[in-house]
C-alpha cells in the first residue's frame, strides 16, 4: 500500500461488493477505514467462495486494510458507540460510508445532530431506494442481450460473472468521498452523498454511446459474439487446442495482424472484393467474417508456443485465453513478480496471493499489502485509542456483550 491518505478516517457499515471494494480502496491508499458488524458477522461474512473451514475468502479479500469493531447494533448502547465513532470531532474524521438503509439512527440526520459537516456517503440498489444487485442491474441496462451471437433479442441473455457494476460503484464511492472531504475542506460544509448502482450502470451506457446509438439509430446493438463493435477483433485456435484473442483498433496493430500471417495480398484483393477500405475501422468491422477466414488458417497451423513468439515478435495486440486457475498458476503477471502482489497470511485461511491498489505513486514509498482483519481484531483499541473509553468502561461493554473481538 502507499499511505497517500494518511491521517484520513472513514467509518463503514456495508455488505457484499460495491460499498466493502470502495473502502477498501481508500483504506490501500493509506485512510484508516474501520468496519463494524453485528457480533459473528453479518449477512455477508460467510458468503463464497469459502475454504474448508467455512471462511469467506470473498469477505476477507474485499476488506484488506481496514480496522474492525464488532458490534451488537441492535441495542442502543451499541447504536451509541457507533454513532460517535462516526462523528468523531477533528477534519479528518467524520465521514461514513453505507449501504445499509439510512434510516433511524443511521439516518443522515439523526448523525448530523451529533456533527453539522458530517460527510454520508449512501449507497442504494436504484434512485427510488430500492434493493438492486449488479444482476439485476445489468439485465436492465441491457447487456445481456448482446452478450453471445446473434440478433438482440433473439438469444437467451447470458450473465456476466464479473460484477462491474459493482466494481465500477465501488470506485464511484471512493471517488465521492475524497471530492466531499475536498469540498468540506474549502467550505466547512459536509453534506449527505446518494449514488445509486443502477445509475452507474446507466450513466456508462450514455457515456459509451449506447444510449445514442438507440435514440439516434433507433437499432439495438447486435450480439456479435467475440467480434469487437466498429473495430477488428477476433478470437482463434492454434494447432495444439489453446486460444487466442487478436485485436486491430489501431492502424498499426491491424497492419501487423496483416504482415505477421503473410495475408497482405489476399487481404488487398478482400478490400476490392468488398469495396472496402481496411485503413479505416468500421471497413474493418464491416469486413470481419471475411477477414477472420483469410486469417484462421495461419492459426490452426501453429502451436501456440510459436503463435505466441510470433505475435509478439510482430508487435501485434494479443491475449490468451486462459482459466482463473491458470492465470494463478502460470502467469507470471500474477505472481510476485509483478509488485502489484505479495504474499500475505491471512489468518484463519493461509498465506496466498495479496493485490495492492494498482495506483502507483512515484513520490511515495510503497508500504506491505494489508491483510483483512480478523471480525472484531480492533474492538479494545477502537474503543480505547480512538472513542478514548476508560478501562472499566470497556470491560463492561464486553461484560454486557455490547462489543466482541477476535480473541473471544
Amino acid at each position: 500500500m502507499q499511505n497517500i491518505l494518511s491521517g484520513l478516517r472513514v467509518v463503514e457499515g456495508s455488505a457484499f461488493v460495491a460499498a466493502p471494494s470502495g473502502g477498501m480502496t481508500l483504506a490501500q491508499l493509506g485512510a484508516d477505514v474501520i468496519r463494524f458488524d453485528p457480533i459473528g458477522g453479518g449477512i455477508d461474512y460467510r458468503r463464497w467462495p469459502v475454504n474448508s473451514d467455512n471462511q469467506s475468502l470473498y469477505w476477507h479479500s474485499l476488506n484488506k486494510g481496514k480496522r474492525s469493531i464488532a458490534v451488537d447494533i441492535r441495542r442502543a448502547e451499541g447504536q451509541e458507540i457507533l454513532s460517535r465513532l462516526i462523528t468523531l470531532p477533528g477534519d479528518d474524521c467524520g465521514m461514513f460510508l453505507t449501504n445499509f438503509p439510512a434510516k433511524g439512527w443511521l439516518s443522515y440526520e439523526r448523525l448530523k445532530e451529533l456533527r453539522e459537516d458530517l460527510i454520508y456517503m449512501n449507497l442504494t440498489g436504484d434512485r427510488h431506494g430500492k434493493s438492486a444487485l449488479d444482476y439485476t442491474v445489468n439485465c436492465k441496462v441491457g447487456f445481456p442481450s448482446i452478450t453471445g451471437v446473434g440478433k438482440a433479442g433473439k438469444i437467451p441473455p447470458l450473465n456476466n460473472p464479473m460484477p462491474a457494476w459493482d466494481v465500477i460503484t465501488g470506485q464511484q464511492i471512493a471517488l465521492g468521498l475524497l471530492a466531499a472531504e475536498r469540498h468540506r475542506s474549502r467550505t466547512g460544509k459536509g453534506q449527505l452523498v446518494k449514488i445509486a448502482l443502477a445509475d452507474v450502470a446507466l450513466a456508462t451506457l450514455g457515456n459509451l454511446g449506447y444510449i445514442a446509438e438507440a435514440m439516434v439509430n433507433d437499432a439495438d446493438r447486435e450480439a456479435i459474439g467475440n467480434d469487437i463493435f466498429g473495430t477488428y477483433g477476433h478470437d482463434f485456435g492454434c494447432s495444439d487446442g489453446e486460444r487466442v484473442m487478436v485485436v486491430g483498433v489501431s492502424p498499426n496493430q491491424w497492419q501487423a495482424i496483416v504482415a505477421v500471417t503473410g495475408t497482405e495480398t489476399q487481404i488487398h484483393e478482400l478490400q476490392q472484393r468488398m469495396d472496402l477500405d481496411f485503413r479505416k475501422e468500421g471497413d474493418r468491422y464491416k469486413g470481419r467474417a471475411e477477414i477472420t477466414a483469410i486469417l484462421q488458417p495461419w492459426f490452426i497451423q501453429r502451436p501456440y508456443s510459436q503463435v505466441s513468439t510470433e505475435l509478439d515478435n510482430a508487435g501485434v495486440c494479443w491475449g490468451k485465453y486462459q482459466t482463473i486457475r491458470e492465470t494463478v498458476n502460470s502467469d507470471i503477471d500474477c505472481s510476485t513478480d509483478n509488485p502489484l502482489f505479495q504474499m500475505v497470511d491471512q489468518p484463519g485461511i493461509g498465506e496466498y496471493l495479496m493485490p495492492d491498489h494498482p495506483l502507483r505513486f512515484t513520490g511515495m514509498d510503497r508500504e506491505p499489502v494489508l491483510r483483512a482483519p480478523k471480525l472484531g481484531e480492533h474492538t479494545e483499541e477502537i474503543l480505547a485509542q480512538t472513542l478514548g473509553l476508560s478501562s472499566g468502561e470497556i470491560g463492561k461493554l464486553f461484560d454486557d456483550k455490547i462489543v466482541a473481538s477476535s480473541n473471544q
